[in-house]
C-alpha cells in the first residue's frame, strides 16, 4: 500500500505587511530587502490569532473539499514551531475544534523541514495499513518570534498556513519517497534560545531578547544551498530521473538567492519551479504545504506528473520529496 495526497488547502492571514511598512519599524529598505531576499510583502496575523487558528481554516476547508466528516480523520500531525502553548500540543487543540474525536495527533518541530518530515511520519502511518486518513498541516506564526530591532532577521518571516489529506494510492500515482537528514552541529546557528529547560523564561531572558529568533545568516546560506541541491539531486539520482522528468519544484522559501542556486544545480526552467516568497516571505513549516496548495489551486500539476519538493531548516534539519502526483479534491 502507498500514500497520495488527496486534498490540499492554505491559509494565509488577511493582513499584509510591505517592506515599505518594515522601513517604519527598523533601519532597512525596500531595495535592500528585495535585493537580498526577493520578499516584497508578507502576512501577519491579527491580534489574538495564533498558529491553531491557522490551522483549523485548512483542516475545515480540506473537510469540505474532500466531502469527508471530522470523524473520518484518523491522525493529525502538525509540522510547527509557534506552538499556541508549549502543551497541550497544538494538534490537541485542532482535534478539538475541528471535531475529529475520533483522531490522535501530536506536534512536530523541525522547523522549516517541519512539514516534509510531518508528510513522510504521515505517508509511513498510511503505508502501515493502519490509517486510512492523515492530516498533515505545516503551519507557523512566526511575527510572535520577531525581534523587530534585528533588522537581518525580522523582515525574512510572515505568518501562514497550509495542508494535505493522505490517504492509501489506488493506482501508480503517489508519494515515492523521501531522504531527511538532521546534523545537529549546526543547531547554534539558527535557534530560539529562551523558554525551553535550558533558559526558562525569567525576567534577564525577556530582557537579553532571547525569546525572538537569532541566526547566522551567511551560515544558514551556505548550508541551506549545498543541502538543499544534494538531496534534491540525490532523490532524482536515486530513482532514475534528471530535471527534465520534474513538472514542478517547489522548494522552502526561505530566500530567492537559495531557491536560484538550488535551481541552476538542478538544471531546471523557471516555468518549472514555484516561487511565493515574494507575497509570503518564508512561512518556515508552512512554506511547502501553501506552495502545493498554490500549484493546484493554479492548475500547474495535473495527475501522473513528477513534483519535487525540498527544505532546509534550523537543526539544521533538510530533505526531499518526490512524489508522482494523483487526482485530487
Amino acid at each position: 500500500m502507498r500514500a497520495t495526497i488527496s486534498t490540499t488547502s492554505k491559509y494565509l492571514p488577511e493582513k499584509v505587511m510591505t517592506n515599505h511598512d518594515l522601513e517604519k519599524l527598523v533601519d532597512t529598505n525596500d531595495e535592500w530587502i528585495v535585493s537580498r531576499t526577493g520578499i516584497s510583502e508578507r502576512r501577519v496575523v491579527e491580534s489574538g490569532q495564533a498558529t491553531a487558528d491557522m490551522c483549523i481554516h485548512v483542516a475545515r476547508e480540506i473537510l469540505q473539499k474532500r466531502d469527508i466528516s471530522a470523524d473520518d480523520i484518523d491522525v493529525i500531525i502538525i509540522g510547527t514551531v509557534t506552538p499556541d502553548m508549549l502543551l497541550p500540543s497544538t494538534a490537541a487543540l485542532v482535534q478539538d475544534a475541528i471535531g475529529a474525536s475520533s483522531a490522535w495527533g501530536y506536534d512536530l518541530s523541525a522547523a522549516c523541514s517541519g512539514f516534509l518530515f510531518a508528510l513522510e511520519t504521515g505517508v509511513n502511518l498510511i503505508e502501515s495499513g493502519r490509517y486510512n486518513k492523515v492530516l498533515v498541516l505545516g503551519a507557523d506564526t512566526m511575527t510572535s518570534i520577531l525581534d523587530y530591532e534585528d533588522r537581518g532577521t525580522c523582515v525574512l518571516f510572515g505568518d501562514g498556513a497550509g495542508g494535505v489529506l493522505l490517504e492509501p494510492s489506488q493506482d501508480e500515482n503517489y508519494i515515492i519517497d523521501s531522504l531527511l537528514f538532521t546534523d545537529g552541529s549546526g543547531g547554534k546557528y539558527l535557534c530560539l534560545p529562551g523558554g525551553g529547560s535550558i533558559h526558562p523564561a525569567t525576567e534577564k531572558t525577556v530582557r537579553e531578547r532571547m525569546h525572538f529568533i537569532k541566526q547566522d545568516g551567511k551560515k544558514v546560506f551556505k548550508f541551506a544551498v549545498k543541502g538543499m541541491a544534494d538531496i534534491s539531486s540525490d532523490i532524482l539520482k536515486k530513482h532514475g530521473l534528471t530535471g527534465n522528468d520534474i513538472k514542478l519544484f517547489i522548494p522552502h522559501q526561505a530566500n530567492k538567492r537559495i531557491i536560484d542556486a538550488c535551481v541552476k544545480r538542478l538544471g531546471l526552467s523557471p516555468d518549472q519551479v514555484l516561487i511565493n516568497i515574494d507575497k509570503y516571505a518564508n512561512t518556515t513549516g508552512a512554506t511547502i504545504a501553501i506552495g502545493l496548495a498554490e500549484a493546484v489551486e493554479e492548475g500547474r500539476v495535473q495527475t501522473g506528473d513528477y513534483i519535487l519538493l525540498a527544505a532546509f531548516g534550523a537543526g539544521f534539519t533538510w530533505g526531499s520529496t518526490l512524489i508522482r502526483w494523483g487526482t485530487t479534491y
